[in-house]
């Protein structure tokens, strides 16, 4: 399979680029949980295994909660971080996101990881740069490392991933998320459905997993709910937050027909009382705050598959 067909690059081949879950197989998912449940229980918080490696976490788009679990998990391994804004950089001046890459590869970094606004920008940067790739959200196109932390949570919390049901609920159109997981889970043996308005959902995805009704989405054995970004009010995508909480937000009330064992997910940051009513977000069904306490382990053990 060529570079470009998969979300990591063949063995062997220069460059250990991570670009996404499409193609992987469930083994090679498997070893990054795998290598994840090590770093979550060993007990030194902090080692010198990369000790002179630099990694640059190029965020071209803004994602604090983001950048900073990967520059936690960068310190871990003892590798020397350099955070990259293009709010502050030569971006702004008119310098392409190519070149800034292509300078920092040129001062010696050894890895970099990268959140992009346009689509398929990164896959062209993959071809022309030789250090590793770490995608830390490409577009509408994935977010890989936020969905293994979501079949990490899973897996913990049900102890397999094969068999699940996963209902993925909100704006399918427009979320990275969504496909990343659909693509792993999958691979992983899980069955996946979407519940999304009309205007959300993307009909290319519907041959892997179909659309579905709320009702049907809450017999899942985990409710996944997608940020609504609030500001597509302005292009008529969602009349308002309050009649998307009522039509596709988890109220508490629909929470209580959930089954006893299922759980709830999203990944972060919550419009509360939108897409989840406030008291849903710490209860004892969510897994959301546990989620994000997984992002370090997971993007440690993506991060050591780079730089080895």
């Amino acid at each position: 399979m060529a570079e470009g067909e998969t979300g990591v690059s063949i063995v062997g081949t220069q460059t250990k680029h991570f670009l996404g879950l499409k193609g992987v197989s469930a083994g090679e998912i498997t070893s990054i949980l795998d290598r994840a449940a090590y770093w979550e229980q060993s007990s030194s918080k902090v080692t010198n295994q990369f000790k002179g490696k630099f990694v640059s976490n190029l965020f071209f788009e803004n994602s604090t909660r983001t950048r900073f679990s990967f520059e936690l998990a960068q310190k871990r391994l003892g590798a020397d971080v350099l955070n990259f804004s293009a709010a502050e950089s030569s971006v702004q001046k008119g310098e392409s996101i190519y070149d800034t890459v292509r300078t920092l590869e040129s001062m010696g970094i050894d890895a970099g990881v990268i959140r992009l606004k346009p689509n398929g920008v990164l896959q062209e940067l993959a071809e022309k740069i030789k250090i590793p790739l770490i995608n830390a959200g490409d577009g509408n196109n994935e977010h890989p490392t936020q969905a293994l932390l979501d079949f990490y949570t899973m897996r913990k919390q049900f102890g397999a991933i094969k068999g699940l049901t996963v209902s993925i609920i909100g704006d399918i159109l427009h979320s990275r998320v969504a496909r990343s997981n659909l693509w792993g889970l999958i691979a992983l043996g899980a069955k996946v459905q979407f519940c999304a308005p009309e205007s959300m959902q993307a009909p290319e995805l519907a041959e892997f997993a179909p659309y579905v009704s709320f009702e049907e989405a809450l017999k899942a054995d985990v409710v996944m709910m997608l940020r609504v970004q609030l500001e597509r009010h302005d292009k008529g995508i969602i009349r308002s937050a309050e009649e998307y909480r009522e039509q596709y937000g988890l109220t508490t009330e629909r929470a209580s027909r959930m089954a006893p064992h299922a759980i709830i997910m999203h990944p972060a940051p919550v419009n509360r009382n939108v897409e989840l009513d406030d008291e849903l977000v710490e209860h004892e069904k969510s897994k959301i705050f546990t989620q994000i306490a997984h992002g370090v382990p997971i993007r440690m053990a993506v991060i050591e598959r780079a730089l080895s």
